[in-house]
């Protein structure tokens, strides 16, 4: 299929929505159009949080773009997941049109952002109003930041109901996930406190020494963000195990001869390798996983965890479902996942905190992020610099760490790096792991 959007062919697009049931016509049209296309290797790559599909295609077409000239011998088809994540808009994207890069970070909530938040969560209008206001009048009753803690619980429904727990879920002890994050259930005051902290630290990194308690209300437009991105994060177990998998599983069906290869971004990346969970038995059809950036626990493949060993990751062996690799890029520079990831990641009962004080020292590495430090926790992973992973062949299977941050390295406060992605060298990774040629 072509698109006159995309700089590369063929190319098709599935849909999902929230609960991970798929655009029919647009999968029917993969599953009648592949067999026939001729394509032996199938890339498909799940975005992370992200506003609309118009933002969704360019980052596909710009990763896709250099693919063709570095394997011109393969017979490569193309598929970009789109499914509902949002974006805070003052997120700077590196290399992106200003449009897509958004307002200046600020306290207050944007309009554009505002609105994002009114389409991702429906009937939730009078909650974000209010938050809006809130952030905006910050007001200095002793009880107004335990109602926007309140408020932001409700919007991102915090406590889901039935499955949707496990689908937040990145670790498990004895099939029950262990816990809420902190920020939803220890005192919104101190939360946001830590989250001013935080941001301080990243806006001025080498400023002076003196030390201040931070207003909590620098804080507030942090958690909305944060409590937001769990909601993706759990939307994205959710697309990923009832949407993505089933449908790979059906053009293992379909195209049995065609080898497929996962690659997400961000929540992308939590979104393909929940897919691994939905995928049907004895289907062998994907190749081979990259994760870019992943926003979810570096011990979610992990047998059983440092802290707890009668835990482990919620992916424990999932792994083995490639009959490939399963490589991990990742970046000291992305802030999104080694500053507020563990933030808001720890549980509640860890009473730790990080005012003014290193945030990855302080915390451990039990809250860290598959692209802050890679894969943790699984026997016989290997660990690349970039230039190696491109120099030799890769493992033929189980897990990699590459160390990308030689060129994801770019971007400022809040988020870092973490947006950093569109280089040659990385689709070069992901040709490497599925063996392209």
């Amino acid at each position: 299929m072509t698109d006159p959007a995309m700089s590369v062919a063929p190319y098709w697009e599935l849909t999902f929505d929230a609960d991970g049931d798929p655009d029919g016509p647009e999968r029917d049209r993969l599953l009648a159009d592949l067999p026939g296309s001729g394509v032996r290797d199938l890339i498909v790559f799940a975005h992370g949080w992200n506003n609309d599909r118009s933002e969704a295609t360019r980052l596909y077409s710009r990763f896709f773009a250099p693919v063709p000239g570095l394997a011109p011998a393969a017979r490569i088809g193309y598929v970009g997941v789109v499914w509902p994540s949002m974006r805070f808009c003052d997120e700077p994207i590196p290399d992106f049109p200003r449009s897509a890069a958004g307002p200046a970070p600020g306290p207050a909530l944007d309009e554009d952002t505002r609105r994002a938040l009114l389409d991702t969560f429906p009937g939730r209008a009078a909650v974000v109003d209010r938050l809006a206001r809130m952030l905006d009048q910050r007001p200095r009753e002793g009880t107004a930041l335990e109602e926007f803690g309140r408020l932001v619980r409700l919007l991102a429904e915090a406590a889901p109901p039935g499955p949707q727990a496990l689908f937040a879920a990145d670790t498990v002890a004895r099939g029950v996930p262990r816990g809420e994050p902190g920020m939803f259930t220890r005192p919104t005051a101190d939360v946001c406190a830590e989250f001013a902290a935080a941001a301080a630290r990243l806006e001025a990194p080498a400023g002076p020494e003196t030390f201040s308690l931070p207003d909590p209300w620098d804080g507030a437009k942090e958690l909305l963000r944060q409590a937001t991105y769990y909601a993706m994060k759990r939307r994205a177990g959710t697309v990923g195990e009832r949407g993505l998998g089933p449908a790979v599983g059906r053009l293992a069906h379909t195209a049995p001869g065609v080898r497929v290869h996962l690659v997400g971004h961000s929540f992308g990346g939590r979104l393909v390798s929940f897919a691994l969970r939905g995928l049907p038995a004895r289907v062998r059809s994907v190749k081979s996983v990259t994760l870019l950036q992943g926003a979810f626990s570096h011990y979610a493949f992990a047998p059983r965890l440092p802290d707890d060993p009668g835990a482990g990751g919620v992916l424990c062996g999932q792994e083995d479902r490639v009959d490939g690799p399963l490589v991990c890029c990742h970046s000291r520079f992305d802030s999104a996942l080694g500053t507020f990831y563990p933030l808001a990641a720890r549980m509640a009962d860890d009473d730790r905190s990080v005012l003014g004080v290193d945030i990855g020292g302080l915390l451990g590495p039990e809250w860290g992020a598959m692209g802050h430090d890679g894969v943790q926790g699984v026997p016989g992973t290997r660990a690349y610099a970039l230039a190696a992973a491109l120099s030799a062949p890769l493992p033929v299977s189980g897990c990699v760490n590459v160390d990308a941050a030689e060129v994801i390295r770019r971007g400022g406060p809040p988020a870092g790096a973490h947006s950093d992605i569109v280089h040659p060298e990385l689709a070069r990774v992901v040709l490497a792991a599925g063996r392209i040629r």
